[in-house]
């Protein structure tokens, strides 16, 4: 099996259990090296193979080559997954296996057509064959001592970006370097949705007011990252609200 790893708790969990059912020899962890990955996912991801003892390789991605992923319509994702399997498929072939996906119950309701994308070339989802839903990935992955059973989600950076602004390798990295310096002030678990000049920022409801007692260092951060005006989003943090647009 070929798990593709992005090093939070849903292919974590694939990845470990991979491992266990299958043995070391059969089981290949692969990160898609692309810019619309945080900067550190990737050392991130291989140390916790190392850990694992479970096989890893980081592929190159093109999405940023293709003009329908650059767009940034509803399908954006769709053509980065295309662009994961093209990477991955080769690797797959060679060691005659199948390519697995973190993909768990939860993530079906939601706007994921780059599930379709794999889907249609074959992947599968094992986690939603066991049917798992959040909460009991998370439950397992405690009971089993693997490290990032409570790390936050960490989409890749375009979901930052509105549908119909087209995105780009220096958008990405704005974003990237505005929520790193959110982070280095304490919010692990933080968006910051992009809007031209503005940065709009998402933290769970119960950091809101941690939010405004260091506005004064956030404002100074997230400028420095390259926005003019920088804004808070009162009704906290939910994983992929851009879709709202969409309904």
């Amino acid at each position: 099996m070929v798990v593709a790893f992005s090093g939070g708790v849903d292919s974590a969990l694939l990845a470990v259990a991979a491992r266990k059912a299958l043995g070391r020899e059969n089981v290949h962890a692969v990160t898609a090296d692309s810019a619309s990955l945080a900067k550190g996912e990737s050392d991130h991801c291989r140390s916790l193979t190392d850990t694992w003892d479970i096989p890893w390789t980081a592929v190159a991605t093109q999405e940023f080559d293709d003009e329908r992923y650059l767009r940034n319509d509803s399908d954006r994702c769709f053509w980065c997954k295309t662009a994961l399997m093209d990477a991955v498929e080769p690797i797959a072939a060679d060691a005659d296996s199948v390519i697995a996906l973190g993909v768990n119950l939860d993530d079906l309701g939601d706007h994921r057509p780059g599930q379709h994308a794999a889907a249609e070339r074959g992947a599968v989802f094992p986690l939603v064959e066991a049917g798992l839903k959040k909460d009991d990935i998370r439950t397992i992955a405690k009971n089993w001592g693997i490290e990032v059973w409570d790390r936050p989600a960490m989409p890749c950076l375009s979901s930052r970006v509105p549908y119909g602004t087209g995105v780009t390798v220096a958008l990405i990295s704005r974003i990237d370097r505005a929520e790193a310096s959110l982070r280095s002030l304490g919010f692990n678990d933080v968006r910051v949705r992009h809007y031209q000049d503005t940065a709009r920022i998402e933290v769970p409801s119960y950091e809101l007011e941690r939010v405004v007692a260091l506005a004064e260092e956030i404002n100074a951060s997230v400028k420095a990252a390259g926005y003019t005006y920088v804004t808070l989003d009162l009704a906290g943090l939910r994983s992929g609200n851009l879709n709202d647009a969409l309904s």
